[in-house]
């Protein structure tokens, strides 16, 4: 069997290039690149999809959390409570409006912000909540609600990894103020290309999310505010459109994979699995294991997860590590992070983490290569591949 790739997109786009390629050609036709039709259809039905009343698409998750945050009016002297184990396009739209990212540690088996530690970390000058759905698992929103009410801080939720999950039956986004979603191409809804959306049931924030999103303009040539230049052009809204109506079931098969490696995984002790949370329903964006123990040798300065890592290489599994470094210990944070907090949980986590071949097209023969060859590499007397 030949190399297999954290994520092989090329399978996918197989599966649809038909499609694809007709609404492709019937924007390039039109001469209507930016705006127009597509870009209007696709926020209508991902805001259906999800349960939104609004839905104001721009260029991509980064510029989401951007513009979520600007319509709250955050901004310099203000901070916004967040996770310190996720990709930094989370903390960086915090400091692009101004605003200092405060960071609360995270659950060793969800990897989503301990709501426990949030009222501890609440002051003042909290203008926001901002949990990220990592790998697809939804954070625990009835807990981090009860705490942002009790306070009347607004929740934005970061949902890049995890489009269409749910927590307790409502769809991720459509809990908090705003939800702020990723069309990056290897999301579970991807584009061809960068693009983004944010979701809201509040039509004034909408509104203004909209304004800021063009330049701060609602007339044009008039301009109310400085804005930025974020617009989902009409390619990649016609390319979401024709995915959408495949989300649930590349997610459903996400699911499944899940499934497969719960059951071939679970009895590894060198292994941390990680945590099926009650109420949710995860769409598996990565299937993410800690490394607690090196199969060959403890102790030694390259961490077990980078040497197991190594081992399926040469076996040709290409793995993923998400995240090698958390947020606070990033240098260009450094500015805004205290030296004196430590956060063991997602410290540790950075060091054991490791993401598995994980894509709605992967084959039960490939994952079975994949699970023996990790068993393998823990005990090669009883598994060979």
């Amino acid at each position: 069997m030949s190399t297999i790739p954290p994520v092989d997109l090329t399978q996918q786009y197989r599966s649809i290039n038909g499609e694809i390629e007709a609404v492709v050609l019937e924007v390039l036709a039109s001469g209507r690149y930016i705006g127009g039709e597509n870009v209007d259809r696709f926020e209508e039905q991902f805001a259906a999809y999800l349960g939104a009343a609004e839905c104001v698409s721009c260029h991509s998750g980064t510029d989401a959390l951007y513009l979520a945050l600007r319509s709250l009016d955050i901004g310099p002297g203000d901070e916004v409570i967040t996770t310190p184990f996720t990709f930094f396009a989370t903390a960086e739209a915090i400091c692009q409006v101004g605003a200092k990212p405060v960071f609360v540690d995270i659950e060793p088996d969800s990897f989503n912000i301990n709501p426990e530690l949030l009222r501890e970390a609440i002051n003042r000058n909290t203008k926001a909540i901002l949990p990220v759905h990592l790998f697809g698992q939804p954070a625990n929103m009835t807990q981090i609600l009860a705490v942002a009410s009790k306070h009347n801080i607004p929740v934005v939720e970061d949902c890049a990894q995890a489009t269409g999950a749910e927590w307790q039956g409502k769809k991720v986004g459509t809990i908090g103020r705003i939800g702020c979603f990723s069309f990056f191409p290897t999301k579970n809804l991807g584009a061809f290309g960068d693009g983004g959306a944010v979701v809201t049931s509040d039509r004034q924030l909408a509104e203004k999310m909209r304004t800021l999103k063009c330049h701060g303009e609602r007339q044009r040539y008039y301009h109310e505010a400085i804005g930025i230049n974020s617009r989902l052009d009409a390619v990649q809204a016609a390319i979401l459109l024709v995915k959408l109506q495949y989300l649930d079931t590349w997610n459903q098969r996400r699911r499944e994979i899940a499934d497969r490696y719960f059951v071939a995984l679970h009895r590894a002790p060198e292994l941390i699995l990680p945590r099926q949370v009650p109420d949710s329903k995860c769409v598996w964006h990565q299937y993410t294991v800690r490394v607690q123990r090196d199969p060959q040798e403890i102790g030694t300065p390259q961490t077990d997860r980078d040497r197991l890592r190594q081992q399926l290489d040469a076996k040709g599994i290409k793995t993923m590590v998400y995240y090698p470094q958390p947020l606070h210990l990033q240098p260009a944070l450094q500015p805004f992070t205290d030296p004196k907090n430590k956060l063991p949980v997602a410290e540790r986590a950075s060091r054991e983490v490791l993401s598995l071949p994980m894509f709605p097209e992967l084959t039960p023969q490939q994952q079975d290569k994949i699970t023996r060859s990790l068993q393998a590499c823990f005990d090669p007397k009883t598994y060979s591949v």
